[in-house]
């Protein structure tokens, strides 16, 4: 699709942004994929104009649960239509494996299909009545809501934040990260190929600063989703709370992994290269801290550099790859920086620290996997998100020090334990600060179960059936059921 020009989404029209053309890049070759216009904030007050005019249509606005909930399962059919092109334009945008990026799609479908579920069988509520009145909590839509996604994880999650919205009857506008605007807007054709009335779809790529900013600022925009960094969530929150507006932010990560004395290592092996490596370490949730109790710190890390060597780096299209490139030059200049960080504060580079060479990968934005032993916990490459194929080994010696080194980073949005034993892990989970812990497990996610972070991780939660909710905003209805004329006055 080189050469491709693309153009935004305005209430379900396709046409020239008013901003400047960026261009979306192969970060395995450094291609350019296609050029894509932006959105300004021109542009942004058309799509939220006509995303409130189109939420007052009675034609949408008195559609019954079950009937939005057929539309969001078109939606899905025809992810699941198109899943192997969509994968594959997804694996060019952002470089991450086919293997990946067919997940992604399957999770987006699955997103749909699990929200059009749940509206179906989500019931108001008859409230207690403390008085000769019926009483009852409603809800209603909230108004169109900015969905603003990441690069990492595209379709994914746009549905996670689109299917909702729409379950919740608002106008949804997409803002896609400016190095992966593709995905979003293929998925803004098939939402308005599945039926979904044309003014509630928007997709606005642009620059964060121009495009999301517009959205975020816009009187009529009524909540923000947004997934991303923690610097740009403070921002958004910083806005919102001059709007009075509802956020929901998803944000960075910095997660523990634990390795208790009695387990299984050949399963944890698989659990840590799982948790940092794939999606080259560019995940949220990626278990970038991985502790082992010192009775078996070199024997485990012996093998997590093993296994990390013997990982095939390549070319994301190609059949047993299993890390692609970062997502681009500037991205995987970070990622160095920080690997010379860990250096320059004493930490031992046990494997990676350098780009691959070799066919084919010259051209394209590739890194090691990188597994470092020696840092203190409070390091900067040990507190800070680095978003890249990077693993820093740290001893400890027992369990009560554990939840003290857990928590030790600004962030809590997952944590991996690793045991046998259901009493510890259950300890330890209930411990630490996390919106999400997996034992014995790891990245493991579900639309059916609720996802967020705490501290600098976010600020609410989506997923679950109570994701749609937070879309609604709630109505009180009283019903006077005495026939008796009120005394007061009299």
């Amino acid at each position: 699709m080189a050469g491709t020009s693309m153009d935004i989404i305005v209430a379900g029209r396709h046409r020239p942004g008013r901003g400047a053309v960026i261009r979306s890049l192969d970060p395995a070759t450094g291609a350019v994929l296609a050029e894509v216009t932006t959105a300004t904030a021109e542009d942004v007050d058309d799509a939220v104009t006509a995303g409130a005019a189109a939420m007052r249509d009675p034609r949408w606005r008195g559609l019954l649960p079950h009937q939005r909930a057929a539309l969001l399962h078109r939606v899905g059919a025809l992810i699941e239509e198109e899943a192997e092109d969509l994968a594959r334009l997804q694996a060019h945008d952002i470089g991450k494996p086919l293997t990946e990026t067919r997940a992604l799609v399957a999770s987006a479908a699955g997103t749909f299909r699990y929200v059009a579920a749940a509206l179906e069988t989500l019931d108001e509520e008859l409230t207690t009545p403390r008085g000769p009145y019926l009483s009852m909590s409603v809800h209603e839509p909230i108004g169109p809501v900015a969905a603003i996604t990441p690069w990492n994880s595209p379709i994914a999650s746009e549905a996670q934040k689109a299917a909702p919205a729409l379950a919740a009857g608002n106008a949804v506008l997409i803002k896609p990260a400016e190095w992966s605007p593709l995905a979003a807007l293929r998925l803004g054709s098939l939402l308005l190929r599945a039926g979904v009335p044309p003014g509630l779809v928007s997709v606005l790529p642009g620059p964060g600063q121009v495009t999301g900013e517009a959205l975020v600022r816009h009187p009529g925009v009524r909540k923000v989703a947004f997934t991303g960094g923690t610097g740009t969530g403070r921002r958004i929150a910083s806005i919102a709370a001059g709007k009075l507006m509802p956020v929901s932010l998803e944000l960075g990560g910095k997660s523990p992994v634990i390795v208790l004395p009695d387990a299984d290592l050949d399963q944890v092996v698989q659990g840590v290269l799982l948790g940092i490596f794939s999606s080259q370490g560019q995940a949220c949730v990626a278990g970038s801290r991985l502790f082992v109790h010192r009775s078996a710190f070199e024997e485990l890390t012996g093998r997590v550099v093993a296994a990390a060597e013997r990982l095939v780096i390549g070319d994301p299209m190609a059949q047993g790859t299993h890390m692609g490139p970062l997502i681009s030059a500037e991205h995987r200049a970070a990622v160095e920086s920080y690997v010379q960080l860990a250096a320059d504060e004493g930490g031992h580079i046990r494997t990676g620290g350098e780009r691959p060479t070799g066919p084919g990968l010259d051209g394209g934005f590739y890194y090691r996997p990188t597994v470092i032993t020696g840092l203190d916990p409070a390091s900067r490459v040990c507190q800070e998100e680095i978003f890249g194929p990077v693993l820093a080994v740290l001893p400890y010696d027992d369990e009560e020090e554990l939840g003290a080194l857990a928590d030790s980073t600004p962030y809590g949005l997952a944590c991996g334990i690793w045991t046998r034993d259901y009493r510890r892990a259950w300890r330890l989970a209930r411990r630490i600060e996390a919106g999400t812990v997996w034992i014995n497990t790891y990245k493991q996610l579900s639309a059916s179960t609720p996802f967020g972070g705490v501290k600098e991780s976010g600020i609410g939660r989506e997923k679950g059936r109570q994701g749609i909710r937070a879309y609604m905003t709630q109505k009180s209805l009283y019903w006077g059921l005495d026939a008796t004329p009120s005394a007061w006055g009299t």
